[in-house]
């Protein structure tokens, strides 16, 4: 949801070439993301909070130029009055809850679900048990993450490296 467009073309292209994909799928799925962001903007807009691992700030994709309009994206999300970005830095260690994307998402009825995201595919789950131990892991990553003023001054100390 917070990548530019041009981040996530590297990320399918880079999936083209190890043949982990398609080219069709990496279409399908640029085409997803621009699907997805476009619920961004909505009327009203969603409340976003999302933990990011500290590695994906740290690893260049793309070119200079598109890592430094991702960290751009980042901090431009950071300014809108309905989000929170937190960053779980490397010290976590063990204690990271994730180790692949997952969304927690309050469906229109108030009901929750969980969706996460393999190298593969992505699965939704409904199940009350399994999204509330989603949840669980959550809250203790934004409990453990840095702070939102953290991280926008981690993220801004690194957009001065990409200049």
């Amino acid at each position: 949801m917070l990548q530019t467009p041009e981040y996530a073309a590297a990320i399918t292209t880079g999936a083209v070439r190890r043949g982990a994909i398609t080219e069709q799928q990496a279409d399908e799925r640029l085409t997803l993301l621009t699907k997805r962001q476009a619920t961004l903007v909505r009327t009203p807009p969603p409340f976003i909070h999302a933990v990011l691992d500290e590695s994906c700030l740290h690893r260049t994709v793309g070119s200079p130029q598109v890592m430094a309009d991702q960290l751009d994206r980042l901090l431009e999300f950071a300014e809108l009055p309905t989000t929170v970005i937190q960053v779980a830095p490397y010290a976590l260690g063990e204690r990271r809850p994730f180790d692949l994307p997952v969304r927690l998402v309050t469906l229109p009825d108030r009901s929750m679900a969980a969706y996460a995201e393999s190298v593969y595919r992505g699965h939704l789950e409904r199940d009350a048990a399994f999204v509330t131990a989603v949840m669980t892991a959550y809250h203790q990553l934004q409990a453990e993450a840095d702070s939102q003023a953290a991280t926008v001054a981690m993220i801004e100390q690194l957009r001065k490296g990409t200049s």
